[in-house]
């Protein structure tokens, strides 16, 4: 079994699929993967992710603002809890810091990410944390608001060894996405290798960033087989144990009674 810990159902291109999502999670079935975590990015879409998760037993949702999203009102704290208490919630986010965009100020971000920190600790759901450009404010940031008290995961890292263990140490995962497949991806490759597979977890970010051999083109759930392949190479492990431990991994997260 595999679990596709990152993926944003309500965005995908449903083409190949004949424009049917369950036609969709029907392909990543038939390659192993059991259960979807359809992450949020932006409060107007937040009840297009609530009615997926409700649709589907195996998928569970996540409430937040990208810190990239430009919005006319930000979400406050009381918001952000009393959305985040639905059952087929699971965690906070996407949050954190992307100075790599400068479309948003980083003060901006800085105050959105701490708000939601805040959230997930009111609600004690771990956190989904988005980082590019910004390793030491968002470790310093997730620190000073003692974020390991509700732990979480930074996805679709693509950062250093030094942060990911920074990151270990106040209880956090490590995701890797299709990017650990690309080729021109030598450092991140070499980082997955140290990463203890007990602190890891694999996603697609579908529809975006599609591994190989589907670089270029709409990412889907059923692809997240292709990351646990990579995993499997780097770490030179069988296949079924990075889908064991990856899944295992999920849902001791996420702290769900049951797997599907």
């Amino acid at each position: 079994m595999l679990v596709d810990s990152h993926c944003h159902l309500d965005r995908l291109d449903l083409t190949l699929h004949e424009n049917s999502l369950d036609k969709a999670l029907d392909a990543a079935k038939q390659q192993g993967v059991s259960y979807f975590l359809c992450v949020c990015i932006d409060m107007e879409n937040y009840q297009n992710v609530i009615e997926i998760a409700e649709r589907y037993a195996n998928v569970s949702a996540s409430v937040g603002l990208h810190p990239t999203e430009v919005v006319t009102d930000e979400p406050t704290l009381e918001e952000l809890i009393a959305h985040g208490q639905h059952p087929k919630v699971i965690a906070v986010g996407e949050t954190g810091l992307d100075y790599y965009r400068d479309n948003t100020d980083h003060a901006l971000q800085q105050a959105r990410f701490r708000c939601h920190i805040r959230a997930a600790k009111a609600l004690n759901k771990p956190l989904i944390v988005h980082s590019r450009s910004a390793r030491e404010d968002t470790i310093r940031i997730l620190q000073e608001e003692k974020a390991d008290e509700i732990g979480g995961v930074l996805h679709c890292f693509t950062e250093d060894w030094n942060m990911a263990e920074k990151a270990i140490a106040i209880n956090f995962f490590i995701s890797f996405s299709g990017i650990v497949t690309f080729q021109n991806a030598a450092s991140l490759k070499e980082v997955a290798k140290q990463v203890p597979i007990e602190h890891m977890l694999i996603e697609t970010d579908s529809p975006y960033l599609a591994p190989m051999p589907h670089r270029g083109k709409p990412n889907e759930p059923a692809y997240v087989r292709y990351v646990a392949e990579e995993i499997a190479k780097l770490k030179n492990i069988s296949f079924a144990e990075v889908a064991q431990k990856t899944t295992e991994n999920f849902f001791k997260l996420f702290s769900m009674n049951q797997k599907p």
